[in-house]
């Protein structure tokens, strides 16, 4: 059976979604569709941590799906601009975890990432495979992947 890791960046998947499609993307609908292909030995969602009330729902259903969920904390500049990305800490566990897998799923759409994914299935010879909404998935990422699926609106709640 194939064994499978998912890297989920929760900020980009949350914004490209609702920007495109007005909808929230359906994590547990996902969880099944990939648990389907192969054994999934480990999925990480990553996520900024505020204080309110849906986003610790939010981060509550995430696990109880099976994801373990990492938390950066958001930053609001004075300027009026934020920071909570997790490039680097994704990438370390990307490089991490891709040692003990036959595929590496990442859902993200940003461009930062096509460099780690030439790494891996270079270096370890693993499948690196992207799901992402079509529009706003950088095209350097899906020329990087093995395989690009695009979070459509059966993908969404």
């Amino acid at each position: 059976m194939k064994k499978i890791a998912l890297f989920i960046d929760v900020q980009n998947i949350y914004y490209t979604t609702r920007d495109t499609y007005k909808r929230q993307f359906n994590y547990r609908k996902f969880w099944k569709h990939i648990s389907s292909q192969g054994e999934i030995t480990s999925a990480i969602a990553y996520a900024t941590h505020r204080s309110d009330d849906g986003q610790i729902k939010f981060q509550d259903a995430l696990r109880h799906i099976g994801f373990n969920v990492k938390l950066k904390p958001f930053i609001q500049r004075s300027d009026g601009s934020a920071k909570g990305d997790w490039d680097v800490g994704i990438t370390i566990d990307v490089l991490e975890y891709a040692k003990d897998v036959d595929t590496v799923i990442l859902l993200s759409g940003d461009g930062d990432f096509d460099l780690l994914l030439d790494k891996v299935r270079n270096d370890y010879g693993v499948s690196a495979e992207v799901y992402g909404v079509p529009a706003l998935t950088a095209h350097s990422l899906i020329n990087s992947a093995s395989a690009f699926y695009a979070i459509d609106e059966g993908m969404l709640l």
